[in-house]
């Protein structure tokens, strides 16, 4: 599939278009799209190939965290184990810009999982064409930050994501230029939680 660009309302997402960018995930393609922090690469939960894509064009090994991104808690506590505390620590910042890294369930395929911890990312934006996103789509996404190797920021530039991957990735959503900070990254763990990484929001929060 040769890559395009595809213009969609920051704010006012245009159905028909969205359906467009889920059809491309349907068929195993790979997107590039816009969130709260920077700019993602997304593709269908199950897809192996895709996510293979993915570790190339980032140039990362099997220990990678890759991240499902969902519409909101109900879907969270489908793919990952909520004690009540995280329930309700999560509760507070979603939608928002975290990662925040739990136990995995059964639901979700084992090469999506940390392979030693059996853990896995998950996030929920707040961007009107990721919720549109993934309304259509009726499951999470599986993402990664667009952070190409040897950047010291992701890529927040549609047209310059599309010149760069142009023939890497299957579409690249338009909806303006994101913020380059990538989320709050905290892991919970037992009774535990510590921030892994410090970005966008409030990590002291979790602190």
């Amino acid at each position: 599939m040769s890559h395009s660009l595809l213009a969609i309302h920051p704010q006012d997402p245009q159905p028909r278009l969205i359906e467009r960018a889920v059809e491309v995930v349907r068929r195993g393609g790979l997107i590039a799209y816009p969130t709260d922090s920077s700019y993602a690469l997304g593709c269908h939960i199950g897809d192996k190939e895709a996510m293979e894509r993915i570790a190339r064009l980032r140039q990362v090994d099997a220990k990678h965290n890759f991240t499902l991104v969902c519409r909101d808690l109900s879907e969270i506590a489908s793919f990952a184990k909520l004690d009540d505390w995280a329930y309700r620590m999560i509760k507070n910042h979603v939608p928002g810009p975290y990662t925040f890294i739990l136990p995995a369930t059964r639901e979700v395929p084992r090469r999506l999982q940390n392979p030693k911890r059996r853990t896995i990312g998950i996030r929920v934006p707040e961007h009107r064409v990721v919720q549109a996103l993934l309304a259509a789509l009726d499951e999470p996404l599986m993402s990664s930050t667009l952070l190409m190797p040897g950047d010291e920021w992701p890529l927040s530039d549609p047209e310059e994501i599309a010149e760069r991957l142009a023939h890497q990735v299957d579409l690249v959503i338009d909806s303006g230029p994101c913020g380059v900070e990538p989320t709050t990254v905290v892991e919970f763990d037992g009774s535990a939680m510590r921030v892994v990484r410090r970005g966008r929001g409030d990590p002291t929060a979790f602190e």
